[in-house]
């Protein structure tokens, strides 16, 4: 409903001395679809004109003329309250919804903008957990809510590829590995060296010793030990890959904290010319406590980096390849501090664009055994879950429908749409308890509730058949209209709704693109699942009131145009979260 929105700020902009701009910041979604589509808050303006807001909202009611979009204006107590003409909303709606089809919805505020999304970043030769799939999933669907605001969108999967801990999965694997057993089952068998290597170093520390020297062997690039390392990272990699196939996921680039290696010595070089690190008992440190912050290091006596001197240099290296508008770190809420240190640094180096560098943070999923542990062995695979979620999927598909013939692929896609969803309608800030109950529940709030309103939309326009086209060319001869004038006629077609149903319907399927923009702003993708959610929920409400092929002919046009917009919309946002749309299921 953004030109409804464009038309309220013209209109009243030059009435409360605001540019168009900021009255629409301003505006409100009623609680009651009796008190209009928007509602503007005349509170803001009661110190300047120094009246009542109920005052202000009363005398500007009556300067508000009707508009193209604009119906009527009235007060309500402090709210301006503003009424969208239903039938050239749904005209415009059907027009663009013809036009883009599988675009629709989308716009162009990031046009000639380039946005870095770091996501994923799991760790070489550790399988994937459960722990990994949040910022997964917020990051994809960031990355894909991004592209369509129309920005270039860059897709970045920052690999834990180095550091002490593959000094100790080299120590294990000298010690105690097996090269058949590593050809199997590569990640789940250096996973389990990884934890017996820490069981054994209990009784051990001497390991502790042997494996930070395997590291800086490592680090100063020792053939037996590079080799090795290469041969868990492209193990690795593939079994990542596979997955993030199966999801549906891609990422623009998979440059890991290995590839900033040989940069780490001018970032340190250039911390020291601008007077930033500061030695420290051998060891370089970053004072941050002026600013707030507890200082860090930057690196060791040894001549070690650590994880910020490489997200340091990474950041460096992204800025000089994509002079990026906004780059975007999908990190969990407990590397808050990390996040500060790395921006507040990046700034004192004399980088204007630190500013342009945000942490997108998110809460844990709990467990109610207790917290995940790599170290422990403690993991729930995200790759169970995903079977799981399947197989449940499956079973229930075949007992609702047990003649679907593509029983394999709706499986898939509702399955994998319920752990996807499942995460990805909650607010990303607060915690999640994973238990497989709520994880796999198939009613309510859920990705299965949507997909099975675009089938059941689907399964409508299938039986529909030769009566109805989906193109407004052929199908508007139901509306016995001699002109050309493609407008006029879907006019005519908006004038066909009358019920409560149907105009609701239209309302909510018009916000699609506000939700979207909101959604990347607010860098929640959770705005855009619930969105769904109400659409799907007033698809149904429809359904069950308003017939659509027992209906009249012009009524059964209409309404066959509505459903088939409310499917675009419900394709187009599960897309926009990672999610499958099936046809049927």
């Amino acid at each position: 409903m953004l030109n409804f929105k464009n038309e309220i700020g013209t209109v009243l902009g030059p009435l409360v001395e605001m540019s168009a701009g900021e009255v629409e910041s301003y505006l409100e979604i009623p609680p009651d679809p009796e008190m209009g589509e928007y509602a503007f808050p005349c509170f803001v303006l009661s110190r300047r004109m120094k009246k009542a807001p109920q005052e202000i909202a009363s005398s500007l009611a009556l300067q508000i003329e009707p508009g193209l979009l604009l119906e009527k204006t009235i007060n309500s107590g402090p709210y301006l309250n503003f009424y969208v003409r239903r039938p050239a909303l749904a005209a415009g709606i059907f027009s663009q919804v013809l036009e883009k089809e599988q675009n629709y919805g989308f716009l162009s505020d990031g046009e000639g903008q380039t946005v870095l999304i770091d996501y994923s970043a799991p760790n070489i030769a550790k399988p994937f957990g459960v722990g990994h799939l949040r910022s997964t999933v917020i990051g994809n669907s960031l990355s894909r809510i991004y592209r369509a605001l129309g920005y270039r969108v860059v897709g970045i999967n920052h690999l834990g590829d180095w550091g002490t801990q593959f000094g100790k999965l080299i120590v294990a694997f000298q010690r105690w590995g097996e090269q058949s057993l590593l050809e199997r089952d590569p990640v789940h068998y250096l996973f389990q060296l990884y934890v017996r290597f820490h069981k054994e170093a209990d009784d051990n520390p001497e390991l502790d010793d042997e494996a930070r020297q395997k590291f800086r062997e490592l680090e100063k690039g020792n053939k037996d030990a590079l080799a090795l390392w290469e041969r868990f990272r492209t193990l690795s990699l593939d079994e990542f890959q596979r997955i993030y196939n199966f999801m549906g996921i891609s990422f623009d680039s998979y440059l890991g904290e290995s590839y900033y290696n040989d940069m780490l010595e001018k970032t340190i070089k250039l911390a020291q010319e601008k007077g930033l690190a500061k030695e420290s008992e051998g060891a370089l440190v970053a004072d941050l406590e002026p600013y707030g912050l507890p200082s860090c290091l930057l690196q060791k006596k040894d001549g070690a980096a650590l994880y910020i001197t490489r997200d340091l240099t990474a950041a460096i290296y992204r800025y000089e390849t994509y002079r990026f508008s906004k780059l975007f770190y999908v990190v969990g809420s407990e590397q808050t501090l990390h996040f500060k240190q790395l921006f507040k640094i990046l700034e004192l180096l004399g980088f204007p664009w630190a500013k342009d560098c945000v942490h997108v943070p998110f809460g844990l999923i709990r467990f109610k055994e207790g917290r995940m542990s790599t170290r422990e062995g403690n993991v729930i695979f995200l790759e169970d879950v995903l079977d799981r979620s399947i197989k449940l999927a499956r079973s229930i598909i075949q007992e609702k429908n047990p003649d679907l013939e593509n029983k394999e692929n709706a499986s898939q896609a509702v399955g994998l749409g319920a752990v996807i969803f499942g995460d990805l309608v909650n607010d990303r800030i607060k915690d999640v308890e994973f238990d497989w109950d709520s994880v796999l529940d198939f009613s309510g709030e859920t990705a299965p509730y949507i997909q099975y309103a675009h089938a059941r939309i689907c399964s409508i326009l299938r039986r529909a058949g030769a009566n109805f086209s989906g193109d407004l060319k052929t199908d508007l001869h139901f509306f016995n209209s001699s002109s050309a004038d493609e407008s006029a006629e879907l006019r005519k077609i908006g004038e066909a709704f009358n019920a409560p149903e149907e105009e609701q319907l239209i309302i909510t399927m018009s916000r699609f693109s506000e939700q979207i923009r909101r959604a990347g702003e607010e860098l929640k993708p959770s705005i855009l699942a619930h969105y769904l959610v109400n659409l799907a929920r007033d698809f149904n409400k429809f359904y069950h009131t308003c017939p659509v092929l027992t209906a009249d002919e012009k009524s059964k046009t209409a309404r066959l145009l509505l459903i088939q917009g409310v499917r675009t919309v419900l394709c187009n946002g599960l897309k926009l979260l990672g999610i499958a749309a099936p046809r049927e299921m």
